[in-house]
Parts: structure tokens; sequence; C-alpha cells
């Protein structure tokens, strides 16, 4: 689907492409087909943003255009209105069952089509944003790990944790949906940390570990240019993520509620995740180990509220690593792809890097 691409209008008569025709022309382009076949050949020369269909053709109907239309993955998303004199519940249904998005009756009303075209058509703007949206935080949570050490879905898989914690601290769906968003981004600040560093096959020396904690003002500075409410987020995370509950983190040494909770989330998450992981410097720990340690941790590096509905929750956490396992195994055998942390059937990304940093 091209937000910018023209209306594919479809009748086989020539009076009702002439009537859509004056209603729409200079609102946006329009391209026109005359039966099934014709439609389906528009579909995949112009790439339409939207597409009005009738439904009674002489070769193929309409229901069965957009049927084929929803059954190639390159054109299910092209949203389509019925434009139709069919009449009764039946035939609408029907048209939803097939994938259709709205229904216009003829004869048709100039105020009626102009209407529903315009909000489809909104439709089809703000869902190309979302997913340019999505592109943007996914590359600059692979930017923060480009140089980093071993491949996995590390950020995906720790934002998946991060959701869920902050799901049971009591968090709205919709702070959720933004700290599961923000999350990946973490590390950004990673991006101005030499290679030498960052693919270290040991333990930093003190030098050292003081060049890689600036990372977490470099992801500031980067992410703080935006004033969007997940970039706004995002910021806050990647300088605060390796404060600690009892003041010995960094940058600023913050302590206790000091620190904000969306930080406090994220520092278990990640922690959580970077122990079961291998590094050119350690073997991956076992699960019961690494909850062991958040346990340990808690009241120095952790939220002791927090770590304590880790604990009680502890299943769910350990579900959404089995899922993810199971990804990456099917990432390795080619039978599968990597995908967003909630939902790891959305648009392939590279598989990316873990991050333990202290």
């Amino acid at each position: 689907m091209m937000p910018n691409g023209p209306i594919l209008i479809v009748d086989d008569q020539p009076h009702n492409l002439a009537a859509l025709r004056q209603v729409l022309a200079g609102i946006h382009p329009l391209v026109f087909a005359r039966s099934g076949h014709e439609a389906l050949e528009a579909v995949t020369k112009h790439r339409p943003s939207l597409i009005l269909l009738d439904v009674q053709m002489p070769d193929l109907s309409g229901y069965e255009v957009c049927e084929r239309i929803q059954q190639n993955p390159g054109t299910a998303a092209i949203p389509v209105i019925f434009v139709t004199a069919l009449d009764g519940t039946m035939d609408e249904t029907r048209g939803f069952e097939v994938g259709a998005v709205d229904y216009i009756t003829k004869p048709i009303s100039p105020p009626v089509v102009r209407a529903r075209v315009r909000t489809h058509l909104d439709l089809v703007r703000a869902s190309s944003l979302e997913r340019s949206y999505r592109d943007a935080i996914s590359m600059l949570g692979e930017a923060g790990h480009y140089n980093d050490t071993d491949t996995g879905v590390h950020i995906w898989r720790m934002a998946a944790y991060a959701r869920v914690l902050a799901e049971l601290a009591g968090h709205s769906e919709s702070d959720c949906e933004r700290l599961e968003l923000a999350a990946p981004m973490h590390d950004t600040g990673k991006i101005g940390i030499p290679e030498s560093i960052l693919r270290k096959p040991a333990a930093l020396d003190a030098a050292e570990w003081e060049i890689m904690r600036t990372h977490t003002r470099i992801g500031y500075s980067i992410l703080s240019k935006s004033t969007a409410p997940v970039f706004t987020l995002a910021a806050v995370l990647a300088l605060r993520h390796h404060e600690k509950w009892d003041g010995s983190g960094y940058p600023d040494g913050l302590a206790g509620e000091d620190i904000p909770e969306m930080a406090r989330i994220v520092a278990i998450a990640d922690v959580f995740d970077a122990l079961t992981m291998r590094r050119p410097y350690k073997e991956a720990w076992p699960i019961e180990q690494a909850i062991e340690q958040i346990r340990r941790d808690s009241g120095t590096h952790f939220d002791p509220r927090l770590v304590d509905l880790f604990m009680v929750n502890l299943s769910r956490f350990l579900d959404v690593r089995a899922a993810w396992v199971l990804i990456e195994q099917q990432g390795e055998s080619g039978t599968g792809s990597t995908g967003s942390a909630s939902d790891p059937g959305l648009p392939q990304r590279r598989v990316l890097q873990p991050d333990l940093t202290g």
C-alpha cells in the first residue's frame, strides 16, 4: 500500500466511473478499471492507496477481486470500499468477510463519498506514519548495538520483559505500550563508544569503564532531541537505566524513587536477560542463577517492590523467554523471523545483540 498512491475506481459501467470521477477529481489522483481482471492488473501496476470497488461485474465479482487482493501479502493492506446497488444485511456482511473496510450504496451521495474516502485515506496515512515511527525505533535500537558483540534478540526480549513488569506494577496499557517501544532504544548511546571497547573479549579496565559509562549521556543527548512521548521516555531510559537503588549507579548516583520507575523496570529486565546470554567474557548463566542474582540485588541494585513483583510472577517472564528462544531457533534454521518485543510475528528485523555493562 502506497499512502500517496492513486485511488483505484472499479466499475463495469462507464456512467458510474464518470460519476465518481466528478465527485473525486482534484481531491486525489485517480485510476480506473472496468472489470475484475483489469482491477487486479491496476492494483499491481499502480499500488493504489484506496480502492472503490463495484460488486456486480461480468467477469470477477467485487467479492472475488477483494479476496484476491487480501490473499496477496503485498496488497492485503490496501483498503477496499464497496460501491454497490446491492442491498441487505447479507450483502454487507459478505463484503466485510472478504476484507472490505466500508460500504457505499448507489446512487452515490457526493458528500458521503468524499467523507468516506477522506476518512480512509487519513487512516492509510496514519498507518504509514506508524510504520515509519516503528521502523525508526527499530533502527535506533539496532544502531546502539551495531558494534556490540554476540547476536541475539536481546532488546526485543528485554522490552517484552519490561512491558510485563510495568503491567504488574500497575501502569496503564498505553504507558506499557510506550515503554515497550522505548525500551529497545535504551542503549542508543553505544553508537558513540569505540568498537574496541564494545567488542573487547575481556573485562574492561578502569579507563575503559569511564568511556563506557558515557553511553548513557550520549543516548540521552540523541533521543532528547524529540518531544514525541516515546522518544522522551527513551531518553530517560537511556540516561537512567544504570542508576541503582542504593545510589551506587551512574551517571549521577541517583537513589531510590529519585530514579524514574520506568528506568527501574528496564534495569531489572535488562540485567535478567543479559545474565542468561553468552558474552565473549562469560558463559550464559543458568536461569536459576540469574533469578537468584536478581533476588540478591534487591534493595541494592534494584527496587525491592519491583523485584518482589518479578519473583511472584516469574512464570510470566519465563513464558516470554521460552517464546523468544523458539524464535531464535527458527531464525537460525531459516524457518522464522525476528520481530518486535511484543509480537514475534511483526516485521522482520536483523537479530540484535545483548547488553551487559554492569
